[in-house]
Order: C-alpha cells, then structure tokens, then sequence
C-alpha cells in the first residue's frame, strides 16, 4: 500500500516540477493594414501547474483566471470590462521552443507570444477589486479650454516610435506650415514615453526623451505648449509605468516639466479598481493637478463608460472621451462620430467638452470626401481637433482639410455649443450647431454608397425665414433660401454651410 501510495504522491511531485514555469512578460507582435506593429501582451506569473495574470490591451488590463498549465498546454480566461460588462474569453495555447503559440478565431490564426522579460506582474489581481467612495466635492475648475483644445497627437501615426526628435521636428512643422497659426497649439506625446521611476518614486522619461523639461522649454520657444500621457493604473495601455499611487507627485513633476496637457488613460487602472470607481480615480489627479501649481488641461480617457458626462467636468476634466479608439477607417469615424454621439451634446461647453477621440486626416485610410465628413463632423460636435498624422509632409489637400479656417471656427465657436443631428433619411442625415451671433452651421451627410440630394428644411434646422448662405468646403455664397437648403453630395461626403 505504501508503495502505492508514494507511486501516486511521486507522479504528483512529478507533474509539479515538470509544469514549465511561464512567469514574465510575453509579448506577440502583428503588422497593422498600414504597416505599423500591433502588440498584444500577456503579463503572466505562474505556480506549479497554476496560471495568473493580465492580458494588457488598448482599453485596459483583462484579469486571467482558471489558469492552468498541463504538459506543453495552457488554458485560461480572460476577464475584462467592456463599457461597463463583465467579458470572458477562451484561451488555449501550446508551449514551444519559440514561445507561446496561441490559437486565434477557432484555430484559423496563429498568434505566437514571446517572453522578454522574467518579471512577475506588478499589483497581482487582487482578491477584490477596490471601490472607491464618491469624490465629496468637484474639482475646482481650471479656467482652461475655454473652446475645444486644438493640436497634435503622436500615437495614430506614430505610436511607439515617438521620440524627442519626432516631437520637436513636428512643433517646428507646424509653428511654419500653418498650422499653429490655423489654431493646432498643443503638441502632445502619448504613450511610451515613461522610464522607471528613481529611489524616491520620480518618475523619469526613458531614453528616448533624454530631457523632458528641455523638450518643454523648445516647444513653448515656438508658441506652442506640450503633453503628456500616463494612467491611473501600474502600468500605461502600453506596458509602460503608470500613476497609481503616484498621483500628486506625478503631477508636481509634470509641473516641473511645464506639461500643458495631460491625457489620462484608464488602462491598467481595471486590475485595481471596481468601474464605479472611476468617478473618485479620475478626481484624485484632478485635484492633484490642480494643486500642482501649472494650468494643465486633464483629458480623461476611459472610452465614455459610466455615463461620463455626468461626472468629467466635477472631476477636473477639461475633455472626456465617449468612445473606443478610432481607427483610419470609413466604418470606424462613421460610427464614432454618427451613430456614438447622439445626446450627448448636453454635457458639452466651455472648459468641458465630449472627445469622439483623435482626427485620422492624412493617414491614408479614407478618402479626401470621407476625410472632410470627418472634420466637418467633429466640428458640429465641438470636438477637440488633435491632429494624428505626420505633420511635417503633408500634401497640399490634407493641408486644405486640416487648415480650413472657416470649418475650424464653427469648432471653435465662442458660445460653444454642441451640435447634434436633426433629420435622417436612410443614409442621408443633417447636423446642425447653433453658433454665436444667431448664425448656424448646418452638415448635409451622406452615408451611403451613391451621390444623392441632400435636403435640410428649416422646421427640422428650427428657424424661419430667407437665409444668406456659406459654403464652407467651397468657400463660396451661395443664393439667399427660405423654407430648406438642397445639394447633391457625394457617396461618404458632406456639404457644410454657414446660414444666418
């Protein structure tokens, strides 16, 4: 009996040791339809035959449970929040002598993970995601983005590529091309930027940024000011360091540095906190922000869950995003930027604004029609214009859309009032947004796949009367109307005018 017993307790000692040890960060890179690498990254930390961990994507950190390693096989699920629903997926995957060969979309695709680096994971899931109680009072406001801030942003084109030289070559592109004068001022570095913090939780730039104040003090040479991005999470969506527990320092530093913008990405903050609390996460920079003596515009960026419209603004924020990521695609800005933002204009206004995320103009995913529907559009809803290309060699027709001064004061008018759609027809729609003065700057969309007449009648605009009318892509008056406005507009195209 005795041997049998050590027979079985052997074969169990056995299958423990032999159960490969998969702690560290595994990293499996795909190529992007326009050429640039996708990551997606698997932070696990193993035990015996037992498998924790994260699966680090754009929109925050997915818990791994059920893990579980048996021979050369792994099988765990994901977890993660998806606008607010619990999401489980599937994973299986063999281990090999070149990494972690994981099966995709039923076995159709292989993805292979590769480990690069033997670190276990930082904040290991916690029993309990932490919930936060609601903040007692509003940030005070900062006075800041009076209209919806303009600039650029380094991650659509640039992503991790993104370095000192990068940025200080696209400021001096648009301090001379046009495009600081048009209105683009904010010059922003997203993710990747962040080094490892020193023996008294500074955080440092890493060696692509060698010196960030110096950086600072070149752009602001220019007349220009500077971002940057962290989280409230351990890490960034890109693995990098994040700001949890480091809020107010990170915002003295920031300070130090003369940052004039910071996007705040949710990100990895899900490993830590329950959704319901992001109302005080998001709060805790704002007022650290506030406290750190430099007005820094906060843009928070949690993909508009839990309703934050309702609570950006008492939450510091100057610009909170409604939507996931865009991408350089019709499908992708249609949906954004359409069909994401109905009701939403309420919460829009001076030092406050609703962000459908960054402008793809000049990316090459859409046409030159598609891409003046995007700009129009994120006009009408009083968008944050942040430019997402390379600014430094634009062609002559993505300079046209981007610097249209006349679509660019709709999106900075003064009164600030989002527009919103008011009549839709099939694939046919008209916006409309109210502008100072009493004028009002109506869009003709169509989304369809063939040029057809678009109407706009004025029971649906709400005025009376004979009109005098600015087309704004042509730059041209056209003739006094009364009763509706009609023109035939191209397949994923828009005629934008100026009526008053």
């Amino acid at each position: 009996m005795k041997y049998i017993l050590f027979g079985i307790f052997g074969a169990m000692l056995s299958s423990w040791v032999q159960a490969a040890d998969l702690t560290g960060r595994w990293v499996a890179e795909t190529q992007a339809p326009n050429g640039d690498k996708r990551q997606t990254v698997f932070e696990l930390k193993s035990e015996g035959d037992r498998l924790a961990g994260y699966l680090v994507s754009t929109q925050g950190d997915d818990w791994i449970a059920d893990g579980k390693i048996s021979g050369d096989s792994v099988s765990f699920t994901v977890i993660g929040d998806f606008y607010g629903v619990e999401r489980r997926t599937q994973y299986t995957a063999k281990i090999t002598a070149d990494g972690l060969l994981f099966k995709m979309g039923g076995g159709a695709r292989e993805l292979l993970a590769k480990r690069v680096s033997t670190e276990a994971p930082k904040n290991a899931p916690p029993a309990a995601k932490l919930v936060l109680p609601a903040p007692s009072g509003a940030v005070r406001p900062n006075g800041l983005a009076k209209t919806p801030p303009m600039g650029w942003n380094s991650w659509n084109k640039f992503q991790r590529r993104v370095s000192d030289q990068v940025v200080r070559e696209v400021a001096a592109a648009m301090a001379k091309n046009g495009m600081k004068d048009a209105g683009y001022v904010y010059v922003n570095i997203d993710d990747t930027w962040q080094g490892t913090r020193d023996a008294k939780g500074n955080i440092r730039a890493n060696e692509k940024f060698p010196d960030m104040k110096a950086l600072a003090d070149y752009v602001h040479g220019l007349g220009m000011k500077l971002g940057i991005y962290s989280s409230p999470g351990p890490r960034t969506c890109a693995g990098f360091e994040g700001s949890y527990q480091h809020e107010e320092q990170d915002a003295k530093t920031f300070a130090a540095w003369g940052i004039d913008y910071l996007k705040y990405d949710w990100c990895s903050a899900s490993r830590i906190f329950e959704v319901s609390s992001m109302p005080a996460v998001f709060a805790k920079m704002g007022q650290a922000l506030a406290d750190a003596g430099r007005p820094i515009v906060y843009s928070l960026c949690q993909y508009g869950m839990l309703n934050v419209g309702e609570w950006g603004a008492k939450a510091g924020g100057n610009v909170w995003r409604t939507t996931h990521d865009i991408r350089d695609t019709w499908a992708s800005m249609a949906a954004l930027g359409f069909d994401e933002q109905m009701g939403l204009e309420k919460y829009a206004g001076p030092g406050h604004w609703n962000d459908p995320d960054m402008l793809e103009v000049g990316n090459g995913g859409m046409s030159m029609d598609e891409y003046r529907t995007h700009m129009s559009l994120w006009s009408i809803l009083a968008a944050p214009l942040m430019a997402g290309n390379d600014v430094r060699n634009m062609p002559p027709e993505i300079t046209a859309i981007l610097q249209n001064k006349e679509v660019i004061a709709v999106d900075q008018d003064a009164w600030g009032k989002q527009g919103a759609r008011v009549a839709k027809n099939g694939d046919l729609e008209v916006w409309s947004r109210q502008l100072a003065g009493g004028a009002i700057a109506v869009g003709l969309f169509n989304r369809g796949a063939e040029r057809a007449k678009v109407t706009a009648r004025w029971a649906d605009l709400g005025i009376t009367g004979s009109k005098s009318v600015r087309d704004l892509w042509a730059h041209a008056d056209r003739e006094k109307v009364s009763g509706e406005y009609s023109a035939d507009v191209a397949s994923h195209g828009v005629v934008m005018v100026k009526m008053w």
